[in-house]
């Protein structure tokens, strides 16, 4: 039976996006699809510039989310968006929580560089979004298996894993499911040249590798470019092409990787020799040429909590384009990668067998032409219409969770304010800033200050 069903992202809708906007878009591209009849609108309460046929596509400010989300019957919501707007989690709709992006392990590593007290402070607030997100939530999505490991851990602390979820459904697929990232099931189009003959320093003939995505603070560009190094003498044609070093978001700003990436690259005399930066963002319709450009796609990190339940969506566009892949070990795809020969997983930190394992993928024609065999038997596995199957089911007649009435709030705990009154009221000015701009904040400081003033 169609459903009114509003998709939330905190990302840009625009021509340039990021995983977030990209997957939150695509869900209402599959679930218009399986039934026109759902009204659809897909949401982002930072910025849309984006209009598409089939749904509607709109901007709505944190402070206005709660009224506009009532006329809906299933809300899908993801990252903060329980945060700034609370309200979204009160009402009786269908509450889907969309968990692909561990967020607290992913904002571990994206603060190292915050003064420590905003830094715990601002991991505290995560945690209790997840936490209340949990008790609330009637059905959860998670990206892979270790994932959903992670979350049935984060649901049974909570009371979620109970004996009426239980005896509804004893696998708890009806409670979570796994619904990766996906990729289109049209190869892409390449109209026209974008890197070779067109970038200076890029020809018809090299050798090209592709970092796809943004450069963050828990990836490991650094031992890419040490590799590079140690093969530049002896392939000379060997180049590395980073798609996107400033964020399509502007609230996400520039990470401090970015610029370690940028400043260890001129030290080892690389730049717009061996490699190449786009100082911008791809466009979200134009990736597909760069990446059939591209003889090999290459995404390097660093062993810690958040491999273990990352999962890389770039990769996927690899796999998308028929890319070889080198890779790190440790997290989900490069567990893939060596099980499905599509390229080499390597360990982390290691120059010297990241080399051997680029110069293989890169010059040994054979070794190559398995890989993109090798991919190419896998890409269906990752159409977006396969990996949201669970969620385009389950809106086909969306239920509330089997224990909606449990009461299990009252597991929920709220972390301890910052002791120090500085720390708290900068938060407080932030949060406000965020959810309705410098008027909200001048209206809720203006109100503060007119009631001191009246008790004295």
């Amino acid at each position: 039976m169609p459903s009114r069903i509003l998709i939330i992202t905190p990302d840009v809708l625009a021509q340039q996006m990021a995983g977030p906007a990209i997957r939150a878009y695509q869900i209402a591209v599959e679930l218009t699809r399986d039934d026109p009849g759902h009204r659809v609108t897909l949401v982002s309460t930072a910025s849309c510039s984006i209009t598409d046929d089939r749904f509607d596509c709109r901007f709505v400010g944190w402070h206005r989310l709660g009224r506009f989300a009532r006329d809906y019957d299933v809300l899908i919501l993801q990252g903060f968006a329980t945060y700034h707007a609370p309200a979204l989690l009160r009402g009786d709709q269908v509450v889907v929580i969309d968990l692909y992006d561990p967020l607290h392990f992913e904002q571990l590593e994206q603060l190292k560089d915050v003064e420590p007290a905003m830094r715990r402070t601002t991991i505290d607030l995560t945690v209790r979004v997840l936490n209340e997100q949990a008790v609330r939530g009637d059905f959860f999505l998670c990206a892979s298996d270790e994932q959903r490991h992670l979350w049935l851990g984060l649901l049974g602390a909570f009371g979620r894993i109970n004996p009426i979820n239980y005896d509804a459904d004893p696998s708890l697929q009806a409670l979570i499911a796994v619904c990766p990232f996906g990729l289109s099931p049209e190869p892409p189009g390449h109209p026209e040249p974008v890197l070779r003959g067109v970038i200076p320093g890029i020809g018809p003939d090299d050798k090209l590798m592709l970092w796809a995505g943004g450069v963050y603070n828990w990836f490991d560009p650094l031992t890419l470019l040490r590799a590079v190094q140690l093969l530049a003498g002896r392939h000379p044609d060997l180049r590395l092409f980073f798609m996107g070093m400033a964020h399509p978001n502007a609230d996400i700003g520039v990470m401090s990787m970015a610029d370690r990436t940028r400043a260890l690259a001129a030290e080892l005399d690389l730049v717009d020799r061996h490699v190449f930066f786009n100082e911008g963002w791809v466009p979200f319709d134009q990736r597909g040429g760069y990446l059939l450009e591209a003889d090999l796609g290459v995404s390097t990190h660093y062993r810690h909590a958040e491999t273990s339940f990352a999962f890389r969506t770039r990769i996927l566009d690899y796999l998308w384009a028929g890319l070889p892949v080198v890779s790190t070990e440790g997290d989900t795809f490069g567990r893939l990668i060596a099980l499905e020969g599509l390229g080499i997983a390597v360990p982390e930190q290691d120059p010297d067998a990241l080399a051997a394992a680029i110069e293989t993928a890169l010059y040994d024609e054979d070794f190559a032409a398995g890989c993109r065999a090798a991919v190419a038997a896998i890409r269906p596995r990752f159409t977006w219409a396969t990996t949201l199957a669970p969620l385009i089911e389950f809106c086909r007649d969306p239920q509330r969770a089997p224990d909606h009435g449990l009461d299990t709030s009252r597991l929920v705990r709220r972390p301890t304010p910052p002791a120090n009154p500085i720390v708290r009221a900068t938060n407080r000015a932030q949060e406000l800033a965020r959810e309705g701009g410098l008027s909200l904040l001048r209206e809720r400081v203006t109100g503060k200050l007119g009631r001191t003033l009246r008790r004295r």
